[in-house]
């Protein structure tokens, strides 16, 4: 007795071995194969995906067509159904394509779309709120770096992306290319504004913005030259000659006085943008520069060359402070071609891309492997050692491979014994007539597992890195940890919210930051009144200052309070601005945390104010049409009433009546007007 898509079951539940038979085939009427399948018993509802990117609906056991829809051009990889059967959802990993399509009402859910080649470079706005990312594929992206949602995608250029760099404004973004153009995009109209290009064609490979936005760079890697153009005016301002070899990265100083160039002839150049007859700083290296990284305070550059050695470089000496040895550190796996072990190798063991934390105090690199390397500055140790993939299918990340697959030829995972390639689009090569099988020379190609491009957030909170596995954000999450602070026996949740109900919140607050339970600290915090808010800033201890602010900071933008929040705000910056001051560098990113928080809710706000004045306008405008139409209205009928009042006959007899009277006797004239 059971009925369509359930399985046999015993008594306790479990699935019982049963044997299946074919009981009816169905056809479609498609040239294309079926790809993926997914069936709701709820509903009764057949989902197939295709290879020519179509798929249909159909309704079971019937096997009735409900509707076919084509969503892209490559066929559907996955497909998968809600537990309701409303909502259904495709992917096309050849487009990386992600789609959620609501059937009934014939609607998109989500659509989003990444990089179907590799990504190759990252950059972060300046509040941390946007991350923008280029591609092989010659397309610009711009992802929202809390929801991980590609809300604008930017397809001006015709060859691979190289650079992303946004201003401090955060409202233009730039992109570097192989096409030989420099390109500026405007975030508020989704619009290409400014095209930057050389006088003879190059390939860009490097960007960099001054603080001001006004001055745009890039290095090439045909001419060895860098280019500056006037973000205005769109003209190139100059060009800085002096490299032998193709640029590798570009930096300007935080403060905009000079720009920093790495280039492959084994050295770094420091140039005054502003005037060009000072002479030209330049820091040798012992072997080829791949990428540089200024400090945010400006005083300290730091570089990494191909012996995998990260070098430290004080800015006004212009000589070497430090070098850290991560030759070892981000040494990756083995691949299937390689000769050697992973130990004895030399490629891939160097660091193309460097970036400075928030405050300064580490460094972040990664390179041609699978690891991401976290340093500390001062101490030069390895902090953390990130591992981006573990994706075998990806070449690069096992560290020893199996020798019963090392043949003469090769690895045995390249060779394609079948005469055809693994992806069944190129099973069938239509290419001359009478082609039956594959193309012969076609070989697998595993994607090796690398980071190419690797960017701190402004808020010191994040970091994300442009990998082969795609666009990789790592994110600080305290509220999943337990870190107490300062912890004694007496503090406990009981105690705490003995302190609050008897109104002693300054210490019920500060044992809650002690005791580091994200709960009781919103509990406590939201059962201050506000009127007593002014009074705990002047006296809230300066130790857990930096805490109570990233606190805020964290829950501002998902809680109501907002008055509230303002008013801690504002009274912890006015009474505790020196302390502030002292430590701007260790505080800088909660700060920016904090301005980004007020930002979006300013900007949020903002937007309903200005839908709630134009609507209350409107409906003024109308009322006053009402009211002016009703007056008319009620005009018209006074006037109309008093016209009809007046009749010629009826006031000709009266005037006859009176007359009549005039002609009456005297004597008796009297008698109408004593009456």
């Amino acid at each position: 007795n059971l009925t369509f898509g359930e399985f046999p079951r015993d008594s306790e539940g479990n699935l019982l071995k049963t044997i299946w038979f074919t009981e009816n085939r169905y056809y479609s009427n498609t040239i294309a194969k079926v790809q993926s399948a997914a069936f709701n018993p709820a509903t009764s509802i057949l989902v197939l995906g295709l290879t020519n990117g179509v798929f249909g609906i159909w309704e079971m056991p019937e096997f009735n067509q409900i509707h076919t829809l084509s969503i892209s051009r490559k066929m559907i990889n996955t497909v998968a159904i809600n537990p309701s059967g409303e909502w259904l959802a495709f992917g096309s990993a050849k487009m990386g394509q992600l789609l959620v399509w609501e059937w009934q009402s014939e609607t998109y859910i989500l659509k989003q779309q990444g990089h179907f080649y590799d990504m190759s470079c990252v950059g972060y706005s300046a509040d941390g709120q946007y991350v923008g990312t280029g591609g092989d594929d010659a397309k610009l992206k711009v992802w929202n770096a809390l929801t991980g949602y590609c809300f604008i995608t930017f397809s001006d250029h015709s060859s691979a992306v190289t650079a992303v760099q946004f201003t401090k404004g955060n409202q233009v973004v730039l992109s570097a290319s192989l096409d030989g153009t420099v390109r500026a995009y405007d975030l508020v109209r989704y619009r290409n504004f400014r095209v930057f290009t050389s006088p003879t064609p190059v390939q860009f490979n490097t960007l960099a913005v001054d603080p001001s936005g006004e001055i745009v760079c890039a290095g090439c890697l045909d001419t060895f030259e860098i280019y500056m153009w006037s973000m205005q005016t769109g003209k190139l301002l100059d060009v800085l000659s002096g490299h032998q070899a193709p640029i590798s990265g570009l930096a300007f100083r935080p403060d905009g006085l000079s720009l920093a160039s790495s280039s492959w002839d084994k050295s770094v150049r420091l140039w005054d943008a502003f005037n060009r007859s000072k002479i030209v700083e330049r820091l040798e290296h012992g072997h080829e520069v791949l990428a540089l990284a200024y400090r945010p305070d400006g005083k300290e550059l730091c570089s990494s060359t191909l012996d995998g050695q990260i070098h430290f470089w004080d800015i006004e000496k212009a000589a070497p402070t430090k070098t850290i040895e991560g030759r070892r550190d981000i040494a990756g796996g083995r691949k299937a071609g390689d000769k050697r072990s992973a130990d004895n190798t030399s490629s891939g063991k160097s660091f193309n891309s460097l970036c400075y934390s928030a405050d300064g105090s580490a460094v972040l690199g990664g390179g041609n492997s699978m690891f991401v390397c976290l340093y500390d500055c001062k101490s030069s140790i390895l902090l953390r050692k990130f591992q981006i993939t573990k994706n075998q299918s990806l070449d690069g990340v096992q560290i020893k491979l199996n020798s019963k697959l090392m043949t003469e030829a090769g690895s045995a995972d390249l060779i394609d014994s079948d005469g055809i390639d693994s992806d069944t689009e190129k099973h069938a090569d239509r290419s001359l007539p009478g082609v039956k099988s594959g193309d012969k020379s076609n070989r697998l190609l595993k994607p090796e597992a690398r980071t190419r491009d690797v960017k701190f957030s402004p808020t010191g909170r994040q970091w994300a890195a442009a990998s082969t596995e795609g666009l990789l954000i790592y994110s600080l999450d305290e509220t999943i940890t337990f870190d107490p602070y300062e912890l004694d026996e007496d503090v406990t949740p009981d105690t705490i919210r003995d302190l609050s109900r008897k109104g002693d919140h300054l210490r019920a607050l500060v044992n809650a930051f002690r005791l580091n339970e994200r709960y009781l600290i919103r509990e406590v915090y939201e059962a201050i009144p506000p009127l007593d808010v002014v009074l705990l800033t002047k006296d809230f201890p300066e130790a857990y200052l930096e805490r109570l602010l990233r606190f805020i900071a964290d829950i501002i933008e998902s809680s109501q309070l907002l008055e509230f929040h303002l008013r801690w705000i504002s009274g912890l910056l006015s009474n505790h601005g020196t302390f502030v001051k002292t430590r701007s560098a260790s505080l800088q990113p909660v700060l920016r945390t904090l301005q980004r928080g007020v930002t979006r809710l300013h900007q949020d706000i903002g937007s309903v104010c200005d839908k709630n004045q134009y609507m209350l306008k409107y409906l003024l405008v109308q009322g006053k049409r009402l009211e002016e139409a009703k007056q008319e209205e009620e005009g018209n009928i006074t006037m109309n009433d008093i016209l009809s009042g007046f009749d010629d006959d009826k006031e000709f007899e009266t005037d006859a009546e009176f007359d009549e009277d005039e002609t009456m006797d005297v004597d008796n004239a009297f008698v109408p007007l004593a009456a």
